[in-house]
């Protein structure tokens, strides 16, 4: 269940959301001068470690730092219940990902969905939501206390939001999250964000792009 300790968390994840859109505003796009210059992504002048987590992927094994190693990984909050900006989000995405196919798997950048919302979201009802849209986009969920922690390396935040009929209907609710997009670097560290509105060609050249800059010497 979602505890009272929650209040506390989105603080602190706010807090460190602000802290992070206070850098990325002072450098601007591509305020990394070693970095390719980028369309839609905005990147940190240096990529931050992450905490350790521990999510559940679809399959059933765990998502840990190291599964996220060696590729370039988009994270996006949601939920399946979401209305409208889950599934905008993730068709949006999905053609970003048809442009990088052809991409060796080895190298291909990669696209997480991470579900919020784990009283309805099962994982593997996550990966059948997410794989909806694009094969290759992996799915992963976690309990609250581990999704908290997730959410607030990142900077983002959600929250269970009731319904008008929450109290006859417990399945009543929404869950308010952000829907920037976090960009992890081949060493799974926090590199930087893509804001919406969403622009697929934009975010599948700037993917292509820094994919091909960690290939030269």
């Amino acid at each position: 269940m979602f505890n009272r300790t929650t209040a506390w968390i989105l603080v602190a994840a706010l807090a460190a959301g602000l802290g992070l859109l206070a850098a990325w505003h002072l450098f601007g796009r591509g305020g990394n001068a070693a970095a390719p210059q980028l369309q839609s992504a905005i990147l940190l002048p240096q990529p931050r470690e992450l905490p350790a987590f521990n999510l559940r992927q679809s399959d059933g094994t765990p998502l840990v730092a190291g599964e996220l190693a060696g590729h370039w990984t988009l994270v996006f909050l949601g939920f399946t219940h979401c209305p409208d900006v889950c599934p905008t989000t993730l068709a949006e995405l999905a053609q970003a990902q048809k442009q990088w196919e052809a991409l060796p798997e080895s190298t291909r950048p990669r696209v997480l969905f991470v579900s919020v919302d784990p009283e309805r979201d099962t994982p593997a009802k996550a990966g059948e939501y997410a794989h909806a849209f694009h094969p290759d986009t992996l799915a992963a969920t976690a309990d609250v206390p581990a999704l908290e922690k997730f959410a607030t390396s990142l900077g983002f935040v959600f929250m269970k939001a009731p319904g008008k009929h929450f109290d006859q209907n417990p399945q009543d609710y929404s869950v308010d999250h952000s829907a920037h997009i976090a960009l992890l670097d081949p060493q799974g560290r926090l590199a930087g964000l893509i804001r919406p509105p969403l622009q697929p060609q934009a975010i599948a050249d700037d993917l292509l792009r820094l994919t091909a800059s960690e290939r030269v010497p």
